[in-house]
């Protein structure tokens, strides 16, 4: 059996209570970060095939946790193809790994925008950086890697892998 991966980084929280515990159930390791892993933590049982993405990367959040995904290691892993060998060969030098799953959803930058007593540097911190790169990134190798950006797509992907089994 290979080893499936899933990251989430999300603002939107909802609905990890379904996600988090069928990744489990399905052998997926979860790569996360901060805020986010402390939620995907209530949720698991084996602590252990939860992943802090510093650790996997071997650096840390900088800049007041402005960079978190933003790494080789994360965005080889994304867009690399399985069937590519100088891609494989460049995932393996860099001790990388393959996703399969990746669950991200932006800041609110939108709404945010419509409070009109909101003041510019909360703004600015409502831009999200890394999102969109990994959404992205992710859906340039569609037949490799299940995209969610959206908590109200969690049921359908759980009902869907669940009746094709294709975990």
């Amino acid at each position: 059996m290979s080893i499936k991966r899933c990251i989430i980084s999300v603002f939107n929280k909802q609905n990890l209570n379904k996600l988090v515990p069928f990744l489990e159930q399905n052998n997926y390791i979860i790569y996360s970060t901060g805020g986010t892993m402390k939620e995907v933590l209530k949720y698991t049982k084996d602590k252990t095939k939860v992943v802090s993405i510093s650790d996997y990367t071997e650096s840390p959040e900088i800049c007041d946790g402005r960079v978190k995904t933003l790494h080789p290691k994360i965005f080889g892993g994304l867009p690399g193809l399985r069937t590519n060998e100088s891609h494989l060969s460049d995932i393996i030098k860099i001790k990388a790994n393959f996703f399969d799953i990746v669950v991200v959803n932006l800041y609110p930058f939108e709404q945010v925008l419509k409070n009109k007593f909101i003041n510019e540097d909360i703004l600015l911190e409502n831009i999200d950086i890394g999102g969109h790169t990994l959404l992205r990134a992710a859906s340039k190798n569609y037949k490799f890697i299940d995209v969610l950006s959206n908590p109200s797509q969690y049921d359908d992907f759980i009902s869907n892998k669940t009746n094709k089994k294709e975990l």
